[in-house]
């Protein structure tokens, strides 16, 4: 009982600490995600036979090609959908009001040109109230220099704390460990196990299918011709962090547009055609290889995690969900596990009964028959 109330008081500390230091613990917790994210890279580089600080500098030079790839192709072309995308919306107004709304009204009897109305005046209304927001904080930070210098020093900080954190990672692992008291060593290696397999399912596996559903959906839309089809692909991968969301998000947007663009149903069954190989895809190939057989994270307490730790912590809270989820997780299932072997869930008197009777009905099969022991032979006695 004592040790738990140290647990309790402990965790009102760290979470006090974290509510005290929510903007310096940023760039150590991104830092730490990032480094965890990348620990298996360099431990595969490492087999390959480079040292911990080669194998991290590689690490480092494959992220690096990475962004600058990303920066000199991707950015551009998703920036330049972007724009024709601002251009186009006046014209997906007219469509819809002139062309769906009329079939619309005639197919249901809604009008849905009024409601077209409603939505234009609230986006007009709500951009000039965000651009009334954007020059706001744009003031406040010209008048913050400071604050502004400090954010992007936070930043700049992310890269230096995981390069030092991933070159101490195995050494930092261990240090903990020496520290868990030994009667407690076991359950806690057990648990940190599991609690491996749930992140690492999660984070590294489905950050590897949002890539790889993300490059299925903007190649296959660009190859039919599709308007904005990159765009539509990276909005449906980032999307699929949370399970078929993002196909349900992509597939209605790209029909909108699909609609509007070609105006058959052809151009919709190449759209369900692009999304339906990407759900096949990810299946039978992404989801076995990448995921295997480990629990992740429900969608739904991704969803609630992420919320509540935004709305307890701000950024930092974000940065936390996630994995506390994961451990909340593992503890709720060991808690499941150890109350259904209490006394509480299996009453000592019942199981007695229980396997008495079983015993009872076992001993009557086997029994010999009295009657048949009992009735004399006839044919021996002749």
């Amino acid at each position: 009982m004592r040790n738990s109330w140290w647990g309790i008081l402990l965790l009102v500390v760290i979470g006090g600490l974290i509510v005290l230091l929510d903007a310096v613990l940023m760039p150590f917790i991104a830092g730490m995600i990032l480094a965890y994210l990348a620990d298996p890279l360099a431990n595969r580089f490492q087999r390959w036979g480079m040292n911990r600080p080669l194998a991290v500098c590689s690490v480092f030079l494959v992220l690096l090609l990475m962004l600058v790839t990303s920066l000199l192709i991707l950015i551009p072309l998703i920036v330049q959908q972007l724009k024709q995308l601002g251009d186009a919306i006046p014209s997906v107004f007219d469509w819809v009001e002139n062309v769906l709304g009329p079939q619309v009204q005639e197919w249901t009897g809604y009008d849905l040109a009024t409601e077209l109305g409603n939505v234009q005046e609230s986006l007009a209304e709500n951009w000039q109230n965000a651009g009334g927001y954007l020059a706001q904080a744009l003031g406040q930070i010209g008048r913050s220099g400071m604050a502004f210098v400090t954010w992007i020093t936070y930043v700049a900080l992310i890269p230096v704390v995981t390069f030092y954190l991933l070159l101490d990672w195995n050494r930092l692992l261990s240090s903990i460990a020496n520290l868990i008291p030994r009667q407690f060593a076991d359950d806690t290696f057990r648990l940190a196990r599991r609690c491996d397999e749930v992140l690492s399912s999660f984070l590294r596996g489905q950050l590897l299918v949002m890539m790889c559903l993300g490059v299925i959906y903007a190649v296959g839309l660009t190859l039919m011709g599709l308007n904005f089809g990159l765009l539509i692909g990276v909005v449906s991968g980032l999307v699929s962090i949370v399970p078929f969301l993002g196909f349900i998000v992509g597939l209605v947007i790209a029909v909108i547009v699909a609609l509007f663009q070609f105006g058959t149903w052809w151009g919709v069954a190449g759209v369900i055609a692009v999304f339906s190989i990407g759900q096949i895809a990810e299946s039978v190939v992404l989801q076995p290889k990448l995921l295997g057989d480990k629990i992740g994270l429900h969608p739904v307490a991704v969803i609630f995690a992420v919320l509540a730790g935004g709305s307890l912590f701000g950024l930092t809270g974000v940065l936390l969900a996630l994995p506390i989820a994961a451990v909340i997780l593992v503890l709720l299932k060991e808690v499941k596990i150890r109350y259904q072997d209490s006394e509480l869930y299996n009453d000592k008197h019942t199981t007695i009964l229980e396997e008495s009777s079983s015993h009872h009905i076992e001993l009557g099969r086997h029994a010999p028959n009295r009657e048949a022991t009992s009735r004399p032979d006839h044919r021996e006695s002749l």
